[in-house]
């Protein structure tokens, strides 16, 4: 039997570890070739979150390869087009073509009230989590248009790109601005075929939320709060009894957008949040 994204090519941005690697090997499991970039290296020296590493990115090519599929890969910084675009001509020149988009490369920031958050601070997260988003479809869809089959552009945003939360202002509103890309490229590239989304988790069990400075944020009442103890705040977030998703939810979304089952969803907000938009 056919996997649900037989024969297609993916772009995954973010695709070392957490929710990237996981669309990555999700769309090889159900037959899609995959070109994967990361930037492999932490954003700051001193960032709170460790970044992904090149053996990280190895063990997704391990991964994908483990459902006999192709992968290309690359180290790129979601922030240089010239480099993007490098990498997917690259991976389109061996693999044969290109039929879906995930932009899910970003990082996480918090702790600071939005009138006190530093210039460069406010940059650099519009900077990877709203352009970088948009230069990698930019970098994706001559392709696509190439193929002359339509295609599917999948970009990841969060619950905190249709709400507020406080203390990550910047973050809330690159990922709003995420929304208005995926809505205007699905009004730009519909006649095309190629449908647009966003997905909105709320939290994931990744290396992105999994990390001290979150458990504090969540926890301020606490010195060393762990896991358990952010466990009971995060619950609060929800209509179902759980503080965070698994990546695997996520890339089921995923799949079904890039899929020919969601064939006539284009422009969606699709939420994977346990209820949160509810509360």
């Amino acid at each position: 039997m056919p996997g649900r994204v037989e024969g297609k090519v993916a772009f995954v941005t973010g695709a070392a570890r957490g929710q990237g690697r996981s669309h990555a090997v999700r769309l090889a499991q159900e037959g899609a070739d995959i070109i994967a970039i990361d930037i492999c290296k932490p954003i700051h020296p001193d960032s709170a979150i460790p970044g992904a590493t090149p053996e990280d990115l190895a063990e997704t090519v391990r991964l994908v390869e483990a459902f006999d599929r192709r992968i290309v890969t690359a180290e790129v910084d979601v922030r240089d087009f010239g480099a993007l675009k490098s990498a997917v001509d690259s991976g389109v020149e061996q693999l044969g073509r290109l039929d879906i988009i995930v932009a899910n490369a970003g990082i996480g920031t918090g702790g600071t009230r939005l009138d006190r958050v530093e210039e460069d601070e406010w940059q650099e997260m519009i900077d990877i989590n709203l352009s970088g988003v948009w230069k990698s479809v930019k970098a994706g869809v001559p392709h696509i248009l190439a193929g002359g089959k339509g295609g599917s552009i999948i970009l990841t945003s969060s619950v905190g790109g249709l709400k507020a939360h406080p203390n990550i202002g910047p973050y809330v509103a690159a990922k709003h601005g995420v929304v208005g890309l995926a809505r205007s490229f699905a009004v730009e590239l519909g006649e095309f075929s190629i449908r647009a989304n966003s997905v909105h988790p709320t939290n994931v069990n990744s290396p992105m939320f999994m990390h001290e400075a979150t458990m504090k944020m969540f926890r301020p009442d606490l010195e060393n709060p762990t896991a358990d103890d952010m466990e009971v705040a995060a619950k609060f977030m929800h209509v179902l009894p759980v503080g965070w998703v698994e990546t695997s939810d996520i890339s089921n979304a995923v799949l079904f957008l890039a899929s020919d089952e969601s064939r006539y969803v284009t422009g969606l907000p699709l939420t994977v949040d346990a209820g949160s938009m509810l509360k």
